[in-house]
């Protein structure tokens, strides 16, 4: 049976689904993982989307919480908010009550990818402080440490991301995922898709 990595995102503008593109391309490539994409709901009316100059929504599915424990692994994706994660990805953990309480996703792995708009606007601090909803899961929480090898050290170039996880800088908005970036993104898919897969064949 296939192990099923679920990656979970919430974007305004684009660049964190960028992120999550590759990183399912990098999750599928490992044999036995099916990986699959979803988005959370959005909480803003079109009419405020409309002034922010966000573009309209991917044909990617909406998940809803009920759909989490049919996955054996989940990456989650989303831009930052002052250094935490986006109001809607945290409505979207807040909806998750019914698993909390049963625990249906202890056990299972999980990560982190996201964006911010500064070099000091959260690349950190945005995943750390979103391990908190993990923990009261159970989940374990994998992080990509320093695998991605030299791309860690690209100091000529800016580049998104940390030993936490996949990142990107978006700017004004304007800047789209470089393809350094690009290609970590795919490394943490390829990454947690291994770990999943072991995780799983191990039960």
């Amino acid at each position: 049976m296939a192990t099923k990595v679920y990656i979970i995102y919430y974007s305004t503008y684009g660049h964190v689904e960028k992120l999550a593109r590759e990183i399912e391309k990098g999750a599928a490539s490992v044999e036995g993982v099916e990986a699959k994409l979803w988005q959370v709901p959005e909480t803003l009316p079109e009419e405020v989307l409309v002034k922010l100059g966000a573009p309209p929504k991917s044909d990617v599915p909406v998940i809803t919480p009920n759909e989490l424990p049919e996955a054996d692994g989940f990456l989650f994706g989303f831009p930052t908010r002052f250094g935490s994660m986006a109001a809607q990805f945290k409505a979207f953990f807040d909806a998750t009550g019914g698993l909390w309480r049963t625990q249906s996703l202890a056990g299972k792995p999980a990560g982190f990818f996201y964006s911010t708009a500064s070099q000091g606007g959260g690349q950190e601090t945005t995943p750390l402080t979103s391990i908190t909803q993990l923990v009261h899961h159970g989940l374990i929480y994998v992080p990509i440490g320093y695998t991605f090898g030299a791309g860690m050290f690209e100091l000529e170039k800016l580049k998104g991301g940390s030993p936490y996880g996949a990142g990107t800088y978006a700017g004004d908005g304007s800047r789209q995922p470089s393809e350094l970036e690009l290609a970590q993104a795919f490394h943490q898919g390829k990454y947690f898709a291994g770990i999943a897969k072991k995780l799983k064949g191990s039960q």
